[in-house]
């Protein structure tokens, strides 16, 4: 596993984004481990969150495209911190955009907000976590209404490796629908790969009892 792979999941720790316990999920599953990017509240945090997703576009996706889009709400903010962190990183230049929730009337009209989105444009979309799609179903309408935009992928920051609508994991099944490419920070088997057993800042953040959780949890809705 790469460093910064790792440096990622301690990073989710100490920021109290990734969780163990009892959780149930939008979907109403019933889940031990729980990720909440909106526990990412400082600058420093998305400066360091906006260098992961930074570092996993570029290993996941080089970085010949033209556009980051950050669905709204969660998005937002990921869009802005990625796009920095590959002028920072990289060099270059990427223009970020997200959606609003309402269309604006009057000033800055329209529903989308940052760059304006030209026909052309090689778009990858940047959200949290994804179990269902159900947000790349709503963004992919918007982006195709701005004309000739070519969508080439989706990247997340946990993959949850678990079913979608179908058998298949809701990455697969977005990748197959929108014949485009999908990809993750980490995903969950790399999570419980470096924490399982292994002390971490004088604790075990996963032990023997949350790993059989974990593994019950995969048994009953893990993709195929």
């Amino acid at each position: 596993m790469e460093q910064y792979k790792k440096e990622f999941i301690e990073f989710m720790v100490d920021c109290g984004v990734l969780r163990f316990g009892d959780f149930i999920t939008k979907s109403g599953r019933k889940t031990p481990f729980f990720v909440n990017t909106g526990f990412y509240r400082t600058g420093s945090q998305l400066r360091r969150l906006g260098q992961y997703y930074a570092r996993a576009i570029a290993d996941s996706f080089g970085l010949d495209f033209d556009l980051l889009f950050g669905p709204a709400y969660k998005g937002i903010p990921l869009s802005v911190a990625a796009s920095m962190a590959i002028s920072e990183l990289y060099g270059k230049d990427i223009k970020y955009c997200s959606n609003r929730k309402e269309v604006k009337d009057h000033g800055d009209t329209g529903i989308l907000l940052g760059s304006p989105i030209s026909d052309g444009d090689r778009v990858i979309i940047i959200e949290d976590v994804t179990t269902a799609g159900t947000s790349i179903s709503e963004t992919m309408p918007i982006l195709k209404a701005q004309g000739k935009v070519e969508p080439v992928g989706l990247i997340v920051s946990v993959d949850r490796m678990e079913r979608g609508q179908t058998s298949k994991s809701a990455l697969s099944e977005i990748e197959e629908k929108y014949n485009i490419k999908t990809s993750a920070i980490v995903t969950m088997q790399e999570v419980v790969a470096h924490l399982y057993n292994k002390p971490y800042k004088g604790r075990v953040v996963i032990d023997d009892t949350l790993k059989a959780a974990i593994d019950e949890y995969y048994r009953e809705y893990g993709a195929r």
